[in-house]
């Protein structure tokens, strides 16, 4: 029987080999969360050098929200990072969960992120 951590790991490495392959030459937005605190960087094509990076432990986002572990802080953090990568001229992103489903707060996330002006 293998743990719920196991089977995002695979996941995750699943995910990574469909956007390497896939989509060459955009920058890759990663998410991770866990139960306290979500996190949101965008890493350049190569994956070596962090471009943004928002999370719920930043002084501004700890200001706004009161739990960093709710889909309301995932909602600000989505805001959050779209709006720092458009102060740095970046529309396009490959959205990767990091083996994370697609529901609660990383849909929510991501949402919020398309809303306020990011394309994936």
């Amino acid at each position: 029987m293998k743990t719920s951590a196991q089977l995002r790991e695979r996941r995750k490495s699943r995910q990574r080999f469909k956007i390497s392959a896939s989509v060459k030459g955009k920058n890759r937005m990663v998410i991770h969360r866990t139960n306290n605190h979500m996190y949101a960087q965008i890493l350049d094509e190569s994956g070596t050098k962090t471009i943004v990076h928002v999370s719920t432990l930043s002084k501004d986002v700890r200001e706004a929200v009161k739990n960093g572990g709710n889909k309301e802080a995932a909602k600000y953090v989505g805001k959050v990072i779209a709006e720092k990568a458009k102060a740095k001229n970046i529309a396009d992103v490959v959205f990767d969960r990091s083996g994370f489903l697609y529901h609660g707060r990383v849909k929510v996330l991501a949402d919020s992120a398309r809303e306020n002006g990011l394309k994936f």
